[in-house]
């Protein structure tokens, strides 16, 4: 499936320029700037590109590389989480729409928080994933805490985008341990072309101290929160707490490690389920015999895929896996199902007929 987005760019307060890009029609997903960002490079991304088709299939998502990163300015003197405030309104400001949803993921939940708290106008939904409201330094409790705290950011300014499978393997399982090989080098190869060491350090420094706690509980606005259960870099209990502090905010527990959704995991499905309900665009309810076929949550999004009318090699890429794979899944959906062609499961998905016409 071809994916085309527009890339533009908007001046930050400071004379800064963020790169910004988008894709699709609709309601705008405005997704809120986070570590790991080139949106240019992203567009080929196994981990990255499947957001954005999953996003940009019902509403223009835009979003925008940080300071520092990506196609904005690399070589900026203030890093400060301030000056990212100032960004990110820089941005909003460029989107014509008077209204749209905020995505805040991971440090982005914090960013999103207080845009929503200073624009209510503007925000129509606020949808937090895998975010939380105090960085590594704030909510650090013990001593020990704090040097963990250190130690990774000296870790990220020596190990940043090198070669060596060690330092590699670190950062890209805190971020998908649950990702396949590929998945694993794209992630090592984002780091390279995102930002330089000292910079991805001074970013992580910065958002250690991140503190919108005493923020958060101001909000006006109808919030979904997400958060994994085992992510290995914010932990769930950030999720709890910001579901506790924000009126009225609906929670959602995913069953993942993945600080990062991928698209072949039940998760992914639940969350993308999720958000169609909380922007009311649910998705049109399944025949009977599908829902009684046993799908897993993952056969249930594949099958999606080919009511769509994507062949083998388009889910495959959308999805991150190879075509035998893919193969291999559908013709144990067909089982499923009982058909015998993939005609006949277009058939089923879309017209709900209990069973298809048997072959002659």
């Amino acid at each position: 499936m071809k994916l085309g987005q527009s890339i533009r760019f908007c001046t930050s307060a400071d004379g800064t320029r963020i790169a910004v890009a988008s894709c699709g029609e609709g309601q705008v997903i405005l997704r809120a700037a986070h570590w790991l960002s080139h949106v240019d490079y992203d567009l080929e991304s196994p981990i990255w590109r499947p957001w954005l088709q999953a996003l940009s299939a019902r509403n223009p998502f835009v979003r925008y590389d940080p300071r520092g990163c990506g196609l904005s300015d690399r070589h900026v003197s203030d890093l400060s989480i301030e000056a990212w405030h100032a960004d990110m309104d820089a941005v909003a400001a460029s989107i014509e729409d008077p209204r749209f949803v905020l995505l805040g993921l991971s440090q982005g939940g914090a960013l999103a928080i207080v845009y929503a708290l200073r624009h209510p106008e503007r925000v129509s939904h606020l949808v937090l994933l895998n975010a939380y409201g105090q960085g590594m330094r704030v909510r650090a409790q013990t001593e020990a805490e704090l040097l963990e705290a250190e130690t990774l950011v000296n870790f990220v300014r020596i190990g940043w985008g090198r070669d060596n499978p060690a330092f590699c393997q670190f950062f890209t399982n805190l971020f998908i341990p649950d990702g396949t090989p590929e998945q694993h080098r794209w992630w090592g190869d984002l780091e390279r072309v995102t930002a330089t060491a000292d910079v991805a350090a001074q970013l992580l420094w910065e958002m250690q101290r991140i503190d919108v706690s005493n923020l958060a509980a101001k909000l006006r606005v109808p919030t979904l929160i997400a958060h994994c259960r085992g992510d290995m870099r914010v932990p769930f209990d950030e999720g709890c707490k910001l579901a506790a502090a924000i009126p009225g905010a609906r929670f959602v527990p995913l069953e993942s490690k993945n600080h990062v959704l991928l698209p072949d995991e039940p998760a992914w499905a639940t969350f993308q389920a999720e958000l169609a309900s909380f922007l009311g665009q649910d998705r049109h309810v399944q025949p009977r015999a599908i829902r009684e076929a046993g799908l897993t949550s993952a056969e249930a999004a594949l099958l999606e895929l080919v009511a769509e009318g994507l062949d083998n090699r388009a889910i495959a890429e959308r999805l991150g896996k190879s075509v035998k794979t893919v193969r291999n899944q559908l013709s144990v959906i067909f089982s499923k199902l009982g058909v015998h062609s993939r005609s006949q499961a277009i058939v089923m998905t879309l017209s709900g007929r209990e069973r298809p016409p048997q072959a002659d």
